[in-house]
């Protein structure tokens, strides 16, 4: 069965209504504070347009973060294809990378965290990211449970974490990317 082209029109609200909250999210001081209502006057649709494209406003966050997350994807599947780094330095190498995506953006993905996904781990791009970083241990010799250690890891950069840090305790980003790569050398050990 041929799959439906979608008007342009739709294309065009979607664009607007990703790029809308997308904005709302960077620029507020809260993820609580950007309103499903505040989206669509920011986008220029009406209230509804929201609920039937996106279901929900988790559905409209895990829309916008997919967006974000796209460009990213595609350059750690470019980087792994090349190869050339060891198993342990892919391994930081992606646990940074998602570090900074989580600091350059906390707001989205707290609100993510909060907006009703029942839990973290059943996010789709959690999943990304953990495959992604199990498939990266499951190469670092003397990591018995790549699994385990790839939520454990994970969990160190949760975004609720990332802007206590960044927010309330004031931590310097470039600070808590040298405090993640010292305790993933703690985790993997010397190698």
């Amino acid at each position: 069965m041929a799959q439906r082209t979608e008007r342009a029109d739709a294309v065009r609200n979607r664009e607007a209504v990703l790029a809308a909250a997308d904005a709302l999210f960077a620029a507020s001081s809260s993820p609580h504070s950007v309103s499903m209502d505040d989206i669509a006057a920011a986008a220029g649709v009406g209230k509804g347009t929201l609920f039937r494209r996106f279901g929900d406003r988790a559905g409209l966050i895990g829309a916008v973060i997919a967006s974000r997350l796209k460009p990213l994807q595609q350059a750690v599947g470019e980087a792994q294809g090349v190869g050339g780094s060891s198993p342990r330095r892919r391994v930081l190498d992606l646990l940074d990378a998602a570090l900074r995506f989580k600091i350059e953006n906390r707001n989205l993905m707290s609100a993510a965290e909060e907006a009703g996904l029942s839990s973290p781990y059943q996010a789709e791009h959690y999943g990304w990211w953990h495959e992604t970083l199990r498939e990266a241990l499951d190469q670092v010799p003397g990591v018995h449970e790549p699994d385990f250690t790839a939520h454990a890891l994970l969990a160190a950069i949760r975004a609720d974490l990332v802007a206590h840090l960044i927010d309330h305790q004031k931590t310097a980003p470039e600070a808590l990317r040298v405090s993640l790569a010292a305790y993933i050398d703690n985790v993997l050990g010397t190698g």
